[in-house]
This record gives C-alpha cells, sequence and structure tokens, in this order.
C-alpha cells in the first residue's frame, strides 16, 4: 500500500468491506429507464434538440462566456433569459447559476447573516446543508415535514430566520407541506426558501414549479428552480425580489467568482422553456404513469413513500438487498438504480424509481409486476 496514500486507502477499503463503494459507470441504453430525472423526456427530445441548435444558428456568440458575469460573461441574451424567467415562475427577478448545487450554495452562504438561525428540513440536499454551513448563520436541522419540531425550533431562532426545504425531496418523493410551512413562517416573521429541483418543469403553470401550482408564490421568499432535471438540459437560478438578487451579485462568492454560463446554456434554458409550453401532453403522461404504476404496485411501502410525484421508493433495508434487487431488475431490461447508505440513513436503503412520459404502459405495469414477484 502507498504510503503517500494510506489514509485514504483505508478508507475507501473500509467502503468496498461495507459494500457501499462508489464508482462511476456508463448507461446502459439497451435498458428501459427507470432511473433518470428526465421526467419529461426532454433531454432525449429530438424536437428540442433541434429548436436548441436552429436558435443557436441564429446567433453569432462566441463558444464560451470568457469571464464570470461581473466581467465579461454577461449579456443582452442572459439578462433577457433571466427577465423571461422571473415572469414564468411570479417573482420580480432571476439569477442564472450553472447548477442547482452552485444556486443553492450561492444563496445560503450570503443571504443569512451572523446572528441569524437557517432552519433546514433534515432530508434537505446536501447543497442546502453545505450553503448553510458556509454561511456565518447558526443553522439546525428539522425532522422531516415535521412542523410541531420546526415550531419548538422556530421559538428558539435568533435574528433573520431561514426555513428551507425542498418541493419535492429527491430520495423519498413526498411533498413538502408548503401551505402549512407558509403559515409558520408568516406567524414567525421567517423567510421560506423552496428548492424546486424535482418540481420544476413537471408542476404549475408552463413548468413554474409547485409553489406557483399552489399559489404561493408571494409568500415563499425565494425558490431555487433547476433546468438539469425534467427541463432536460443543465443550469438552475434563484427567484426572489430584485433587492436579494442584487445582494447576491455583490456578495455571493459562488457567483462573483466563477465563470458565467455559455450562450449556449442560455439559450438552451429560454429554448426549453418555450418548447414546454407548447407540449402540455408531457406532463399529463407523466402523471398517468404515475398514477398506473402505484395502482400496479402490491409491494407494502409506508405511507410516506405513496407519493404522486415522479420519484417513488421501495425500501429494501440493507445495501446488499438493494444491489441484489436492483441487478436482478436490470437482467429483466429495466434500469433501476439502488440508493445505499451513506446516502440514505442505514437500515432505510431503497430502489429510488423514476417514472417518466416517454415510459409506456407496458414498461411501467411491467417493473411493478416485476418488484411485485421479486419483494412480494
Amino acid at each position: 500500500m502507498d504510503k503517500k496514500n494510506l489514509r485514504i486507502e483505508q478508507q475507501l477499503n473500509k467502503r468496498t468491506s461495507l459494500g457501499n463503494k462508489r464508482s462511476l459507470k456508463l448507461v446502459d441504453e439497451k435498458l428501459v429507464d427507470f432511473s433518470s430525472n428526465d421526467y419529461l423526456g426532454l433531454s432525449r427530445s429530438e424536437g428540442l434538440k433541434i429548436q436548441i441548435l436552429s436558435a443557436y444558428e441564429k446567433l453569432s456568440p462566441k463558444n464560451g462566456s470568457t469571464g464570470s458575469r461581473l466581467l465579461t460573461g454577461n449579456s443582452v441574451l442572459a439578462s433577457q433569459v433571466e427577465s423571461e424567467l422571473a415572469t414564468l415562475f411570479g417573482y420580480g427577478a432571476c439569477l442564472v447559476f450553472n447548477s442547482g448545487y452552485s444556486a443553492n450554495l450561492g444563496f445560503f452562504s450570503c443571504l443569512p447573516q451572523r446572528g441569524d438561525t437557517i432552519l433546514y428540513d433534515e432530508l434537505s440536499h446536501a447543497c442546502i446543508k453545505d450553503g448553510s454551513r458556509l454561511s456565518l448563520a447558526k443553522s439546525m436541522p428539522f425532522k422531516h415535514n415535521d412542523l410541531e419540531d420546526l415550531e419548538r425550533k422556530l421559538k428558539l431562532s435568533e435574528g433573520e430566520i431561514y426555513i428551507a426545504c425542498e418541493a419535492v425531496y429527491s430520495m423519498d418523493g413526498d411533498f413538502a407541506p408548503l401551505k402549512a410551512l407558509c403559515q409558520l413562517s408568516e406567524k414567525y416573521s421567517a423567510k421560506l426558501i423552496v428548492d424546486e429541483a424535482h418540481s420544476t418543469g413537471v408542476f404549475g403553470k408552463s413548468g413554474a414549479g409547485f409553489v406557483a401550482e399552489l399559489g404561493l408564490t408571494e409568500q415563499v421568499y425565494a425558490a431555487i428552480f433547476t433546468f438539469g432535471k425534467a427541463m432536460g438540459i443543465h443550469g438552475a437560478c434563484v427567484a426572489s425580489n430584485q433587492t436579494v438578487i442584487d445582494y447576491m451579485i455583490n456578495y455571493s462568492r459562488p457567483f462573483i467568482y466563477t465563470t458565467a454560463p455559455s450562450a449556449f446554456e442560455f439559450l438552451s434554458i429560454q429554448e426549453a422553456f418555450r418548447f414546454l409550453e407548447s407540449k402540455p401532453s408531457l406532463a399529463i403522461a407523466l402523471k398517468e404513469n404515475i398514477s398506473l404504476f402505484n395502482q400496479s404496485l402490491k409491494v407494502q411501502r409506508p405511507s410516506r413513500y405513496l407519493s404522486t410525484s415522479a420519484v417513488q421508493v421501495v425500501i429494501t433495508s440493507g445495501n446488499q438487498k438493494a444491489k441484489s434487487t436492483s441487478n436482478e431488475l436490470q437482467e429483466s431490461g429495466f434500469d433501476v438504480r439502488p440508493i445505499l447508505s451513506p446516502t440514505v440513513k442505514e437500515g432505510e436503503e431503497r430502489l429510488r424509481i423514476c417514472i417518466h412520459s416517454f415510459n409506456s404502459k407496458n414498461e411501467v405495469m411491467g417493473l411493478a409486476h416485476g418488484l411485485n414477484s421479486l419483494l412480494c
């Protein structure tokens, strides 16, 4: 064993012995996709690809952005896209980032100040937790979707209070109780921040998200929208009022010190939402497939995992069981991936199943029947 790498090799060996060492694998294109976040099939849409390339040919941009937005990376197109997104989502202003991770990092690391408090749902994505750690504010988790636990911690909070949650939780597929969270945030003068990563494009008019679908935009201080999932492209944005966006432009290090998205990326965002606006049937087909899967699956699941979102969960309890079940499903032609500890808590290892608008009825029922035969 190389002495220079002794410590990290020991840590990797530990993960190997526990059965949870990660590695990069190529996607088997022959399998039926029940794993990707491409909920509406836009990443594989030939129509969207043609639309983006056609619009791109009409521009005469540089291949790259050449610098940060504050130096040489800004453009008329960037400002236009952000303005269109703000209108779509119902906010005063938007700021585009290279990914949802960097958008959450950019928001939570700079808006909360020393003496403030961030309360985040314990199942919030790592980027919310990482951004909170970079902040000078005090941060605490509250139990998942537990309003009583949240209120207890709201009573103990100091300074300006930020409440963070996801609209749809990426590993559980359940929804945040947004109406109740809005009521609590108003009661305690807190700022509610909602990550719409897994609801952008799927919910709301023209894909405006779950907050918009519930009519809560005015009560949600800021929302983070991600474009690399249902929208089939890449990037993300923070949507809030103009003052918040101006503050981030001045103080958010993940925004200030990174190279701006290219013109192609901004154009792809613009064209993806235009394309989706003309295809309302995609969201309808997705919801029909989700309903069909839930009707066909006979495996017993706790009530919290009986979701109407595109993310469906089957608990297996144990890394080896999750991996072996996944392998058997893949041998039957279904691309279903295991989610192992420590990504989820030990004992909550699972199959994370993503339903898509493009999955056929036979594919959806075939997967459900395969799970029934393996786990019932």
